[in-house]
């Protein structure tokens, strides 16, 4: 695949806690240059991490989202607070990811709105679980 500004390939060493290969942008501001060239604007953003494998470490928010949202621990979020935050910006994540939908269903395997209605449902039954077997 060509360079992409969807698909971020690590070169250095990151200030993630993950030994991440690559970064999907899930989420970021955008300015039209003209009718056909998109840019991306990095004050707000959501980063979905992945490994060498594609596996799924965590996802990263700017500074501005983490100030949005006192109930998250970090920038860096994994887990039930990756699934939490998802299922805030589903929507933005949905409409952001459709201006990549053929990259994303090549890194992704599904188009966006096909996998953004399978995981919205898993991350709302994963969160239900969790909360259930909370201890009381």
């Amino acid at each position: 695949m060509e360079h992409s500004t969807f698909i971020h390939v690590n070169q250095l060493k990151t200030f993630s806690p993950w030994h991440e290969h690559c970064k999907v942008v899930l989420l970021a501001d955008i300015k039209l240059n003209d009718q056909t060239s998109i840019e991306l604007l990095f004050t707000r953003y959501i980063y979905l991490h992945l490994n060498i494998d594609g596996h799924v470490l965590g996802v990263s928010i700017s500074q501005s989202i983490f100030e949005e949202h006192p109930e998250f621990s970090s920038q860096f979020l994994n887990d039930l607070e990756m699934m939490q935050l998802l299922l805030m910006y589903v929507d933005d994540i949905k409409n952001f990811c459709q201006l990549f939908a053929a990259e994303f269903e090549y890194v992704l395997g599904y188009h966006p709105t096909v996998y953004f209605e399978a995981a919205e449902q898993y991350w709302e039954k994963q969160i239900i679980e969790v909360q259930s077997n909370a201890p009381q």
